[in-house]
């Protein structure tokens, strides 16, 4: 099964490269996605509560095809480097090409891993986030990119390379979950890190050009970091099982400072962590179910996934887990303040994404069972609900003309069943009983039992930033004025089940949350602790999860119920009305002025140009400090 899941989506990316017919390509992905996403459930049903499950394979084949990979990978990044005159992204992937290359035929080659493949709970639910949350976004895409071709029927229709890239995007994501020989994972590390140029750069605007590199940039950078792990796992460790690098982390961490300092770097990378957060900034220039796909299931979750991963080296080892904490509590505050001062609908999102990626990290970096409790369910809430976001902002951005929450007024007369997802949505991410405000309380809780005094400040503050900027948004979304003409009887079929899709799993989810936690979470807990232990009750699990399909029904209640019939009122303006069509009126100064509901942006305190170099610049010198301590302490041990 875990072969299928990770070549039948190649085998499928492959053969969409040369779809060019509509209906043939719906036909495709729609059955490929149904595919995926049941032996997904499959798997996910037969192996759940599993307490970690190591395959005895490896291959030579493999080995080569890896290397084959790394080879088309940095060549294919030098081409667009020269075609695009960017030396940085030359400079960088060359040395990373040879790199590569010089550890696979002089270190890699003579070592044998024999558990190439492995899966535990934690697997599985990254496989479930995958197959199900992808897959759904990959069927979105097929409304959402008809629509976005139309409006730029001037230009050649590059959908075959869309699609083709986002099911290759899928194979690797199941590569990196389930790969235990750490060569093969960095190859399907790297593979995210090209498919993501890629689908930035799809419009091949320069603005477009222009953020793709930035992300190439600073993903291979951290790539540099991941093979620094590789290199000091081969020659001084004389292994490249990943299983044996946390094993031997965990029992002797003065011997893996700097490999897991190198690796827990490569994951803040990918996780758009600060000072590397820009990427995802840039990243929303492409087209919508891109940003949904790198937010929900893939490239940013690789990253945290990879830091839940190494939690057990970091709870004994000072140097990279402080990095991570500081890293991640830093750019969970700040991105919550700037995320404050956005009025574009899809950058909100992206601050919020880079936030409360920076809570897994800090959760990860703090290694605890609650805290890794805590970091599991905010990863799957964040997923759902995150894709659910992105695809609602697409949909509506393509009926009313605009990503600007300040344009979304009166969205619940136009737009009744898109505005009610979107509001779900953004429920789930900041108010109870909903699971990401669960699992926020849990990384408190366990935050106060390891008195991590720095990082509870940083979590009230940055919580608080939060609750402001989705507050604000939930208001906009839920006024309601008069009878509205509603605009989206255009909204495509696949949009719909995509969108639909996304919410029932957020229902599920929050029903089912004790039961995830006690045949997901802690089964994955209880394999790498021996004291397996949940960070909030089942009894308080169940009242909070029996609400929030209560509080959804609410939500949902007289969704298709006429409005009564009856007189229609103009909309009253106190004083000398003007024009009440168009809400203007004659104010104090006897000028016409029309009458608005504006959100609170406080630009001037929370602006990007005020918060972004204080974090960027603490965050650097944290990592510079933490990569100083790690050559020191390897060099005294050696």
């Amino acid at each position: 099964m875990i072969g299928f899941l990770i070549l039948f989506p190649l085998v499928i990316a492959a053969v969409l490269l040369f779809i060019k017919n509509n209906s043939v390509r719906t036909a495709i992905v729609c059955s490929a996605a149904a595919i995926i996403a049941l032996a997904t459930l499959v798997f996910c049903a037969t192996n759940i509560a599993t307490p970690g499950v190591y395959i005895e394979f490896s291959s030579q084949i493999i080995d080569y095809i890896c290397a084959l990979a790394s080879i088309l990978i940095g060549v294919c990044v030098i081409a667009f480097a020269i075609r695009y005159k960017n030396v940085w992204a030359g400079i960088l992937a060359g040395v990373q090409l040879v790199a590569s290359l010089v550890f696979e035929f002089a270190f890699a080659h003579g070592i044998h891993v024999t558990y190439g493949l492995y899966f535990d709970s934690l697997s599985v639910a990254m496989a479930f986030i995958i197959g199900i949350i992808g897959t759904g976004i990959c069927v979105y895409a097929l409304g959402y990119m008809e629509d976005f071709q139309r409006e730029h029927a001037d230009e050649k229709d590059r959908r075959p390379v869309f699609f083709a890239i986002m099911f290759l995007f899928l194979s690797a994501m199941y590569a990196v979950v389930f790969s235990n020989n750490m060569s093969w994972l960095f190859t399907a590390w790297e593979i995210t890190t090209v498919c993501s140029f890629l689908l930035i750069g799809y419009t091949r605007t320069d603005e477009a050009i222009r953020n793709a590199f930035r992300q190439i940039i600073m993903n291979i950078a951290g790539g540099l970091g991941f093979s620094v792990a590789l290199y000091f796992c081969a020659i001084a460790l004389k292994t490249l099982s990943f299983y044996e690098f946390i094993a031997l982390g965990a029992y002797t961490p003065a011997l893996v400072v700097l490999p897991a300092s190198a690796l827990a770097f490569a994951g803040l990378t990918k996780a758009a962590q600060m000072p590397f957060h820009t990427w995802l900034l840039g990243a929303m220039v492409a087209p919508t179910p891109t940003s949904a796909l790198l937010h929900s299931s893939t490239m940013v979750k690789a990253g945290v996934f990879m830091l839940v991963k190494l939690a057990p080296v970091f709870v004994v080892s000072m140097v990279p887990s402080m990095m991570v904490i500081l890293v991640g509590g830093i750019t969970f505050m700040l991105a919550s303040f700037m995320a404050i001062s956005q009025s574009n609908a899809k950058r909100v999102l992206a601050y919020s994404t880079i936030a409360n990626l920076g809570l897994i990290v800090a959760c990860a970096g703090v290694g605890t069972p609650e805290a890794i409790w805590a970091a599991i369910f905010l990863i799957l809430f964040h997923a759902i609900a995150k894709s659910l976001l992105f695809l609602c902002v697409g949909t509506a951005e393509h009926h009313i003309g605009s990503r600007n929450i300040e344009d979304m007024d009166l969205l619940f007369e136009r737009m009744p069943k898109l505005a009610r997802l979107m509001m779900l949505g953004i429920m789930t991410m900041f108010i109870a009983p909903f699971g990401m405000l669960i699992s926020k309380w849990a990384t408190l809780v366990s935050l106060v039992e390891m008195n991590q005094v720095v990082l509870l400040v940083l979590l009230a503050f940055g919580s608080a930033a939060t609750f402001m900027f989705w507050a604000k948004w939930l208001g906009k979304l839920s006024g309601i004025a008069a009878a509205q003409e509603s605009v989206e009887v255009t909204v495509t079929k696949t949009e719909w089940v995509s969108l639909y899709l996304m919410a029932a799993l957020i229902v599920l989810c929050c029903f089912f949350l004790p039961v995830i936690s006690n045949y997901v979470v802690l089964p994955y807990i209880a394999t790498v602790y021996a004291n397996p232990t949940a960070a909030l009750s089942d009894d308080i699990l169940w009242i909070t999860s029996i609400l929030a399909v209560v509080v959804t029904l609410l939500l949902f209640v007289g969704l298709n119920r006429k409005a009564p019939k009856g007189k229609k009122a103009s909309v009253y303006l106190a004083g000398v009305s003007a024009d009440n069509a168009n809400r203007v009126y004659v104010n104090a100064m006897s000028q016409r002025s029309e009458a608005t509901v504006r959100n609170w942006y406080l630009e001037s305190l929370f602006g990007e140009s005020r918060i972004k170099p204080i974090g960027e610049i603490s965050c650097t010198l944290i990592i510079i400090a933490a990569f100083a301590m790690s050559l020191a302490s390897i060099t005294a041990v050696f």
